[in-house]
């Protein structure tokens, strides 16, 4: 095999090679440190990276196989994870000054399931400060979108999404607690899963707001993201909040025909006026691919979804602000200026306006269950325009429409399915005229990934949205 391919191969297809003897874990984890060495200083996906324990880990693998000894679905495959997750022996700064010295003295549960699955660390991937959102100043730099370095590659899991689009790692593990992993796999072109609340630990991942949290595996194909899941959910003891329903096999059902499923179009986030006229029009194209595969398309109403971006700042924002409580008291200078002024802003939230949220979650969430007793999938696009310029989120608030526009809009496409604890993935459906990435958003039931994720595959394999290379992956 010709090894200066191996970046381009998907974590499936790198842990076949591997398997296979087609290709080493030392060669595969080489591969991926010589780009991250050559393309890295440009984009800023990494803020740590395990060079030497990398490929330490490679050499005991190489040595396993040499053995014969059992091998787990991501053996030798290099992976990176989210700058949230615990490490142990490695730092572990959630994007902050405040944390530049935090180094872990145990794994986060969704370390210990990828380095039981046979994955290889890489490295730690920026973030927005504290997994929030809308820093300015980020400490390790600001990553850049690989399709266009003057434009964002989302929040917060900003480095996961730049280094799977830049193929400088097989597959990450972000986090979404609003969007955040969805969000970057919108703007640079990849895969990113939202599961149920509950289907995978949270333990030893540093909380924003714990009623949303989850870890969200993001990858460069469907597959990909199946086989991550299946690696890392489960029930976990030092979680006991973690669901102790079985774990399917949900690469086994990938390849089932998706004729006869009925996919619901949301009404309100399909036919805002906010919406750019070519993510609307990437989602019309898509809804005729499910068509053709004999899937059906009705339009479904969730009328509360245009408030779900205020209803889902009330919640998270007061919630973070609770838990960072210690740290804007003791070292808030420490904070980059828009985390202090969120969370300063969010901890003078009256209790009668978080109550109110709470509440409109709760008949959010009832509008969405009544919705998917009528279909099994809904669909509406990740976020309503393609990626901003960098200057776009850090200009200043001109007017009430321009909050609501820039601050809660975007966060109603994927907040709504924060705040109703339902699964939700975005994957590639096409691209605006000047060659930005637009994202597809599948919702499900509760405990449905296998479903979505039968869909989005389907779609995927349908379309070649994926395979087409960032400007930035080039070289």
């Amino acid at each position: 095999m010709n090894t200066q391919n191996i970046h381009l191969m998907s974590a499936s297809e790198t842990a076949a090679a591997v398997n296979e003897r087609r290709i080493s874990p030392t060669e595969a984890v080489q591969a991926y440190l010589d780009r991250i060495d050559r393309l890295d200083p440009g984009l800023n996906a990494y803020i740590t990276v395990c060079s030497e324990e990398a490929m330490a880990a490679a050499s005991i693998q190489e040595h396993a196989l040499a053995q014969s000894e059992a091998q787990g679905v991501l053996f030798g495959v290099p992976v990176a994870v989210k700058d949230q997750f615990w490490t142990e022996g490695i730092l572990t700064t959630n994007g902050s000054r405040v944390y530049r010295d935090f180094v872990p003295a145990e794994d986060a549960t969704v370390m210990t399931r990828l380095r039981e699955a046979g994955a290889i660390l890489l490295g730690k991937l920026n973030l927005s400060e504290l997994a929030m959102g809308g820093t300015q100043a980020p400490p390790w730099g600001i990553p850049r979108n690989p399709w266009d370095l003057e434009r964002t590659p989302g929040e917060s899991s900003a480095g996961s999404g730049v280094a799977l689009a830049a193929h400088l790692c097989a597959a990450s593990v972000g986090e979404d607690t609003g969007g955040s992993g969805r969000g970057p796999a919108s703007y640079c072109g990849v895969v990113g899963l939202r599961p149920t609340f509950t289907r995978i630990s949270r333990y030893g991942m540093t909380p924003m707001c714990w009623f949303m949290d989850a870890a969200a595996p993001m990858t460069k194909t469907v597959r990909d993201c199946a086989l991550v899941l299946q690696a890392i959910a489960g029930h976990d003891p030092k979680d006991p909040f973690t669901s102790r329903r079985l774990v399917p096999d949900y690469t086994a059902i990938l390849d089932a025909s998706v004729s006869g499923l009925k996919i619901g179009v949301i009404r309100e986030l399909h036919e805002s006026y906010d919406v750019h006229p070519e993510v609307s029009d990437a989602i019309d194209t898509s809804l005729e691919v499910f068509r053709s595969l004999g899937a059906t398309v009705q339009e479904v109403s969730i009328p509360l979804i245009s408030l779900a971006g205020a209803i889902f700042v009330g919640i998270a924002d007061t919630e973070g602000a609770g838990a960072r409580d210690d740290v804007l008291r003791l070292k808030p200078d420490e904070l980059d200026p828009a985390t202090r002024t969120r969370l300063q802003s969010a901890s003078l939230v009256p209790a009668k306006v978080y109550n109110r949220a709470a509440k409109a979650r709760v008949l959010l969430r009832r509008q969405f269950m009544d919705a998917l007793e009528q279909v099994d999938v809904l669909v509406s696009a990740t976020a309503p325009y393609p990626a901003p310029k960098h200057t776009d989120l850090t200009a200043a608030f001109d007017s009430t429409e321009d909050v609501r526009s820039r601050f809660f809009l975007r966060r109603a496409y994927t907040g709504c399915y924060a705040l109703t604890a339902l699964p939700a993935i975005s994957i590639p459906c096409g691209f605006t005229s000047n060659d930005l990435p637009i994202g597809l958003q599948l919702g499900g039931r509760p405990f449905a990934e296998g479903t979505i994720l039968r869909a989005a595959h389907s779609y995927e394999q349908t379309t070649a949205w994926h395979e087409r290379l960032a400007p930035a992956a080039q070289g």
